[in-house]
């Protein structure tokens, strides 16, 4: 005879809650459920540890007698206007967890190694002028508008961009799933990027489920939140007057990185048409939001005409982005060095060659489970 489980209903709709489920998706993946809400049936605990399994909840807190608070472990900057602030998904709250884990980890390699404090993270604070900032940290990543004109294609321009974060000393990982599971998708409407700061292992996360042009944007704000030695959740919302100064401090530096007023001024042909949009975007290597964001700034729109176009161009580029839905993110080799940060990988592959991490360890930290998958991930990021 089977032994049926007490379980709260509230722990239930918190779990189904916490992996984002509709209804109609609860119903065809646990179909007793109604029946456990209502109190008719009981689970088994076999029937519960797939519960559990299927909704990413640690099976231990479905027996507590009230759903636990799982706040978003990092200052949240997201700007949700009008809506009630959401519980954070479990994807999202994996995904925190998962990059916390490899900076402490990086934070001990570096330490071992004697690397020293980047001298940049925390070096200003909201009150420092954003153009002299943005064209410190636009020197710094050899990032100006003519060295962008050389990249051939948006990709080239993000792949270039995370090269140069990296090269001086961020750690930069994009994913738009968690970790290498292809079924749980990260949701750009939930979240666009984080940052987590820190003097020796400052790290960047950019979601890679949103366009190549709107991860670029992504990126340099979350650089500036390193910047400012801060660590926080973005949505990255241009639209929105928020009340957060840093979100809206790093909004304007990001801005001034990528399509300087001077340079968008002397460059915009007039009338803010799909075409010239487009034109700009491929100039500056960023979204048409962004674009239309700076036509703002530089005081060719008014904020209403520039609420109702951004309205509807971000509507375009969502269709736009649907019918891409499906597309292949390419093999693992090309898309786990991303997933990772080429400089987290190297590190990873450095120490176990070195003796310091075991082979086992390296295999869980890298996502491989095989030797071979192990080492064909070491030549194709080139660290052999």
């Amino acid at each position: 005879m089977s032994v049926r489980v007490r379980v709260e209903p509230a722990l239930l709709e918190w779990a189904v809650e916490r992996a984002g489920w509709s209804e109609e998706t609860a119903a065809q993946r646990v179909p007793k459920l109604d029946e456990w809400l209502a109190g008719r049936t009981r689970p088994t605990l076999k029937q519960l540890e797939r519960f559990a399994h299927l909704t990413h909840a640690p099976l231990g807190l479905l027996f507590l007698p009230e759903p636990p608070e799982e706040p978003v472990p990092i200052p949240d900057m997201r700007t949700f206007g009008n809506r009630a602030i959401v519980r954070p998904s479990v994807d999202l709250l994996d995904t925190i967890y998962a990059c916390q884990s490899r900076q402490d980890w990086y934070r001990d390699y570096a330490n071992s190694h004697g690397s020293p404090d980047l001298e940049f993270v925390g070096s200003v604070n909201t009150s420092s002028d954003t153009r002299e900032v943005a064209d410190e940290i636009r020197q710094e990543l050899r990032f100006s508008v003519s060295e962008r004109t050389a990249f051939a294609s948006w990709r080239e321009a993000l792949r270039q961009l995370i090269d140069r974060i990296e090269d001086v000393g961020v750690l930069v990982m994009v994913n738009g799933v968690v970790g290498a599971d292809t079924h749980r998708k990260l949701k750009p409407e939930e979240f666009r990027g984080f940052a987590l700061a820190d003097p020796i292992a400052p790290l960047i996360f950019v979601n890679g489920a949103d366009t190549k042009a709107a991860q670029i944007f992504t990126m340099v704000h979350e650089l500036c939140h390193i910047w400012l030695g801060e660590s926080a959740l973005s949505d990255a919302a241009m639209a929105k007057k928020s009340d957060k100064e840093a979100e809206l401090w790093c909004n304007r530096v990001a801005a001034e990185v990528l399509v300087p007023l001077v340079e968008i001024r002397s460059e915009y042909g007039g009338g803010a048409t799909v075409n010239e949009l487009e034109r700009l975007a491929r100039r500056y290597r960023v979204s048409t939001l962004v674009v239309l964001k700076r036509l703002y700034d530089a005081g060719f729109l008014q904020w209403d005409d520039y609420q109702a176009r951004y309205a509807a161009e971000r509507q375009r580029v969502v269709a736009a982005m649907a019918g891409r839905e499906g597309e292949s993110g390419g093999s693992f080799y090309n898309t786990q060095p991303l997933r990772l940060g080429r400089r987290f990988a190297r590190a990873v592959i450095a120490d176990t060659f070195e003796g310091g991490t075991p082979f086992r360890d390296a295999y869980q930290i890298l996502g491989t489970k095989k030797h071979q998958t192990f080492e064909n991930l070491v030549a194709s990021i080139g660290a052999a």
